[in-house]
């Protein structure tokens, strides 16, 4: 196995045993303290269902993974160009961050049914709820990591005559990945939140879909079988992130 891969492989398996326990542990619970199907129900219970019909789980999984992604994917970019543009220039981060601060105080759901009335209940619409709650910290982070770059090595670059492009490439944007991915990590799980609210505002697909609809007609074992494909979707996406982090930042394997 490669190396680079190997840290990876092992945290997945570490991850996997955990879910096994939890999941032993759940079933466990449920079965000895006796806890009613209508609070609880056993995860053998809602595993079986998922399997008789996983046609909407399925559906919804890659219909909220698509917004996730998209919402995830303009969020990052936007974040990482906002917070080279501050670096580069004061008077724009003084006009243009504190704009960026206001937004982040208008609840989702009112910046959602905004969206929603403009596109419509679209993948997009959906993507830009996601993109709403992403890059903010992107931009944050990305910010403070140009930041953090040693001015020695700035102005050792310099003195060999490196333009501006040239140290944000080679030197302040390498330096200041921990950074982002720190941000990235945090945006990858906020883009998700944003693509399942977005579907409450009214859709036919998707895994937000999936939980209201348990949730209105009191269908406790979907609810939790709703529940359980977000985490799998969650946690799927973090350790995507994770692992490109890993071969990005291959100088920082702490995670």
């Amino acid at each position: 196995m490669n190396a680079a891969l190997r840290p990876a492989a092992m945290s997945a398996l570490r991850g996997a045993a955990a879910l096994l326990a939890a999941g032993a542990l759940w079933e466990a619970l449920v079965v000895l303290a006796g806890i009613r199907p209508d609070y609880l129900p056993r995860l053998s219970d809602i595993l079986a269902l998922i399997a008789t019909v996983p046609e909407p789980y399925v559906e919804g999984f890659l219909r909220t993974a698509s917004e996730t992604v998209l919402g995830f994917a303009l969020g990052a970019v936007v974040g990482v160009v906002n917070g080279v543009l501050f670096k580069q220039s004061r008077l724009l981060r003084e006009l243009v961050f504190p704009l960026f601060v206001i937004s982040q105080t208008i609840p989702v759901i009112a910046f959602g049914a905004v969206v929603v009335l403009w596109f419509g209940n679209t993948v997009f619409a959906k993507a830009l709820i996601a993109f709403y709650l992403t890059f903010f910290p992107v931009t944050v982070n990305t910010v403070h990591g140009l930041e953090s770059v040693d001015r020695l090595q700035v102005n050792l670059l310099r003195s060999f005559g490196a333009s501006r492009l040239q140290l944000l490439l080679r030197l302040e944007l390498p330096a200041a990945l921990p950074q982002i991915f720190v941000a990235l990590r945090l945006a990858c799980t906020l883009s998700l939140l944003g693509a399942i609210a977005g579907e409450g505002f009214g859709d036919t697909v998707g895994l937000g879909v999936l939980l209201l609809q348990a949730m209105y007609n009191e269908q406790v074992p979907a609810l939790w079988a709703a529940i359980l494909v977000c985490g799998l979707l969650g946690t799927s996406f973090y350790g995507l992130v994770a692992l490109v982090e890993r071969r990005a930042v291959f100088w920082r394997t702490e995670l």
